[in-house]
Formats: structure tokens, C-alpha cells, sequence
């Protein structure tokens, strides 16, 4: 693992100009920080005004597969392709694992990535151990695999490519429109009944998204890569993944009647969540951006949250509890019915899987 003190640091409050295009104005020490530390800019370092970059290091974890037992989620298993996301979103909420590696859930989890180029030989070991049992594999449900330096590593394209070669259903979950890319891996798998894709929206307002989640693709971008995959014959899912309350809510049955025009068969949704350090980070974005909102946004929030910030206990941290979360919950149900988006999301086969041969193994000579 990259030892993060050689990353360079950065101050606690950010410039405007300096997080031009970022999610985060704040990058708080992470909350397993024994010791705190103010930078001073005295002249003699980095201009605090100018843009901050992102950079990229090396995860040397020895695993790829990561187990869940949560249970009110979906799956069992999923894998991470990198460590923090570019997309830069400021409600994620998995901002507070960039703690784990000393860095900051703020500016540092949408700047200081780590990357894993050996994801897919790590895979192919993991599915060819004795006695693995096949069940759909997640991706996507933490940081995004298609965020922008996806481009560039391409440690995606090289999982589906493992996938495929051994016929093991996986669900892909992005707010990217890179994902239209692999639009040839994920039509195979399709056609074998293994794959089911997840195009996360927020809003159809440009202007908000922009703002709310920086470098994720444009709500009109994901709206494409909806039909380009559904054309594809891709089981596409809409998730709206958070309903704000007070700030995107009211979008709900513009956002599923899109989304069932682009060919989407089914529809999830989950409400805004703000765990640890996202609940701050969120607020002060709020506070900046929305400030007329501010009030009656946090009021929505705390009240399908039992009048905190967030509730983490399972099955309300998903929709939230009171009238307000109930209310949307309805009006998300009556949309899908009118738009006849599937009440279940296609099955996925688990039959087709192909062990992967391990060193020693006699292979069948074809005839």
C-alpha cells in the first residue's frame, strides 16, 4: 500500500480557485489522525490558488474480492477497480474510506487516487481457488469504475475481458458515460444472461449536477449511454442515487419517465446518506452553493432520519423513515407503474461459469 504521507499536502480549507471543478471545499484530517496540522503558505511552496490535480498511485492490495454481509444490499461480493473517485460527488458515501489510508474524505478522496492494474490477474486467481461458489459480482457500488481515469488504465475493461472469459455474471453500477466503451464485453455477456448495468442520475438540471457532482458525466451523457446500451440489448437499470430532499426529489418522475424513453427496464432509487465526515462536508457544499435551500434541505434530511444526519441502521439507511420518505417512496412506485418499469431486475445465470485453470491443470485439446 502507497504510504500516504509522500503525497503532497493540502490545506484544510481550499481556495475557490484552487478547487475549480471539485466536489469538496474542504479537506478535514481523517478521523483516525492522532495529531492534527495547519499549513501555512508562506510564499516559498505551491500557489494556493492554483488547481489542484489529481493524482494517481499504485494499490498494492493482494486481493481483488471484497465480502459484504450486509443485509440490505444485494450482494455478497464486490470489487473496487480504484480507491477514491474523480467524479468528485460531494453527497458520496463512500468518502469516509479514504480515512482507512490516512488521507482526508474531502478534497483528497476526489484527488489522491489509488489505482489497481493487477485487478484482473487478482480476479482470475480468486475464481480459479478450489471449492469457490459463483454469485453475481459487484461493480461500482463504492467508487466508480468508469470515472475519468478509467480512459487511461483501462483496469475495467481488463475484468469484464476475465468475466467473460469464464462466463461469471457481474452488475455494473456508474454515474460514466465511458461505459458505452465496452458496450461489445457487455453485449456478450448480455446475450448469455450475465450482466445487468445500473446508470446512476441524480437530476436532468445541468447546472445542479454540475455542481453536485463535478466530473461525472452530464445528466444528458447518461441519458445517451442509457439508449446506446438498452440498443445494445444491455439490461439497463436507472438508479436514482440520492434523492436530496428539498433539492432533486421533485424530479423523480421526470428523471424514471427519461429514463424508461431511453430504455431502461427497471428502476431503483436510494435517499441522500451522510455518513462521518460526509454529513460536513455536504453541509458546508450546501451552505455555499444553496445557501436560500441550506435550512430546509438538512430539515428533510434529519426528518427521514430519525432527526439526525444519517441513521445507519439497516433497511431505513437505504429510504429513510416519516411522512416525507414515505411520500417519495409512493410517488417512485406510481412512476415506474406508469412507465412499466419492471417491478424485479433480470435474473442473472450462474450456470455458464467457467473455472479458470490453475497451474498443473491438463488442459482439453479441442478436436
Amino acid at each position: 500500500m502507497p504510504d500516504p504521507t509522500e503525497l503532497p499536502l493540502l490545506p484544510d480549507v481550499i481556495a475557490e480557485e484552487a478547487r475549480k471543478g471539485r466536489g469538496a471545499g474542504l479537506n478535514m484530517a481523517s478521523r483516525y489522525d492522532r495529531q492534527t496540522a495547519e499549513r501555512l503558505e508562506d510564499g516559498w511552496h505551491r500557489d494556493p490558488d492554483a488547481p489542484i490535480r489529481t493524482m494517481v498511485q499504485i494499490d498494492t492490495s493482494r486481493t481483488i474480492l471484497a465480502r459484504n454481509q450486509s443485509p440490505d444490499v444485494p450482494f455478497d461480493r464486490s470489487i473496487n477497480p480504484y480507491r477514491g473517485c474523480e467524479h468528485g460527488c460531494i453527497y458520496c458515501f463512500a468518502r469516509p474510506t479514504h480515512a482507512h489510508l490516512g488521507l482526508s474524505p474531502g478534497l483528497d478522496f476526489e484527488t489522491r487516487l489509488l489505482a489497481k492494474p493487477n485487478a484482473a490477474s487478482l480476479l482470475e486467481q480468486a475464481l480459479a481457488r478450489p471449492g469457490y461458489m459463483v454469485k453475481p459480482i459487484a461493480i461500482g457500488t463504492n467508487t466508480d469504475p468508469y470515472q475519468p481515469i478509467e480512459k487511461t488504465w483501462r483496469i475495467m475493461r481488463e475484468v469484464l475481458e476475465v468475466l467473460w472469459a469464464h462466463r461469471h455474471p457481474v452488475t455494473v453500477t456508474t454515474k460514466g458515460a465511458l461505459v458505452v466503451r465496452d458496450a461489445d464485453l457487455l453485449g456478450r455477456l448480455a446475450r448469455s444472461g450475465l450482466v445487468r448495468v445500473t446508470i446512476s442520475l441524480t437530476t436532468l438540471d445541468n447546472r445542479l449536477s454540475r455542481k453536485m457532482e463535478p466530473r461525472a458525466a452530464s445528466p444528458s451523457r447518461r441519458i445517451a449511454a442509457i439508449r446506446m446500451l438498452a440498443q445494445a440489448g444491455i439490461p439497463v437499470i436507472a438508479g436514482l442515487a440520492p434523492v436530496v430532499p428539498g433539492l432533486t426529489d421533485h424530479e423523480v418522475e421526470n428523471l424514471l419517465k427519461a429514463t424508461a424513453e431511453a430504455g431502461a427496464c427497471h428502476a431503483t432509487y436510494i435517499a441522500l446518506r451522510l455518513p462521518q465526515e460526509v454529513a460536513p462536508l455536504f453541509q458546508e457544499w450546501l451552505s455555499r452553493e444553496y445557501p436560500d435551500r441550506s435550512g430546509k434541505v438538512m430539515g428533510r434530511v434529519r426528518e427521514m432520519h430519525g432527526g439526525k444526519d444519517y441513521d445507519s441502521t439497516w433497511f431505513r439507511r437505504m429510504k429513510g423513515e416519516g411522512v416525507h420518505a414515505k411520500l417519495i417512496g409512493r410517488r417512485f412506485e406510481l412512476a415506474c407503474k406508469q412507465h412499466k418499469l419492471e417491478r424485479r431486475p433480470p435474473e442473472l445465470r450462474t450456470d455458464l461459469f467457467r473455472v479458470p485453470p490453475r497451474t498443473g491443470d491438463q488442459l482439453t485439446l479441442g478436436i
